[in-house]
C-alpha cells in the first residue's frame, strides 16, 4: 500500500511509518520541515502545508490511502485542527483518495451512557482547548460520508513505551483497564492505527483504543 502520511515527524507520526514500513507498506512522510529520523528505503520524506487543500490534494494524488498525525504545535491555536481537517477532506475529494485514517484525541469518547471524557471531573482544565478542538475536528469529518474514513483515538494517556502488540478498542468509547485507567503506548497505539488502515473494520468510527 502507498500511503501519505500527515504529521510523520511527531512522535506518534515517526512511530506510524515506522510501523507501516517494518510491514512492508510505501510510506510519503510529510512535515513542515521535510526532514524525518526514519532512513528506509520505502520512504520518501517530503515538506507539505497540512492547512493547505491544494498541496493536501498534490501530495495524496497515487496513494492508496491517507494517515494523518497531524496535532497544533506549540506555536499554533488548538483551533488550527478543524482548519486542518477541512484541507483534508478537501484534498483526498480532489486526489480520488477516499481512505482516511485520523488520529483524533480521546477526549469526545464517552465514559458513560451521557458523559464524554471531556466533561467528566476528572479531565484537565488545561487540556480542555484541544480537546475541543479535536472534538470539532471530528464533527467535520463525520459528515464526510463520500471517504472511507476512520478517527482513532488513544487512551486517555499514551507516552512512548514498550511494544507488546496487546490493545483493546471500542467504538464511541475509552478503553480503560479493571482499574479504571486508560493508557496505551505510543509504540502499540501505532499497531492498533497500522492494523485499523489494512483491514478497515472501523469505518465511520469514531474508535477508541488502549489496554
Amino acid at each position: 500500500m502507498d500511503v501519505l502520511l500527515l504529521g510523520a515527524s511527531g512522535r506518534i507520526g515517526n512511530r506510524i511509518a515506522d510501523e507501516l514500513l517494518d510491514r512492508g507498506h510505501r510510506v510519503t512522510g510529510v512535515s513542515r520541515s521535510g526532514a524525518l529520523e526514519l532512513d528506509d528505503p520505502d520512504l520518501v520524506a517530503i515538506s507539505g502545508d497540512a492547512t493547505d487543500s491544494d498541496d493536501i490534494a498534490k501530495l495524496a494524488t497515487g496513494h492508496d490511502a491517507v494517515a494523518s498525525a497531524l496535532g497544533p504545535s506549540d506555536d499554533k491555536s488548538p483551533e488550527i485542527l478543524t482548519e486542518m481537517m477541512e484541507s483534508a477532506i478537501e484534498g483526498l475529494r480532489r486526489a480520488s483518495v477516499d481512505r482516511l485514517v485520523w488520529t483524533g484525541g480521546a477526549g469526545g469518547l464517552h465514559v458513560g451512557p451521557e458523559t464524554r471524557l471531556i466533561e467528566s471531573e476528572e479531565f484537565p482544565d488545561e487540556w480542555e482547548p484541544v480537546a475541543r478542538a479535536a472534538i470539532d475536528a471530528f464533527e467535520i469529518l463525520s459528515d464526510a460520508d463520500d471517504l472511507e474514513w476512520t478517527y482513532l483515538a488513544p487512551a486517555a494517556m499514551i507516552e512512548p513505551g514498550e511494544r507488546t502488540g496487546e490493545y483493546r478498542t471500542a467504538a464511541g468509547e475509552l478503553v480503560a483497564d479493571e482499574e479504571g485507567d486508560s493508557y496505551i503506548t505510543m509504540e502499540d497505539f501505532a499497531i492498533a492505527f497500522a492494523d485499523e488502515l489494512e483491514e478497515a473494520n472501523a469505518v465511520h468510527t469514531y474508535l477508541g483504543t488502549g489496554y
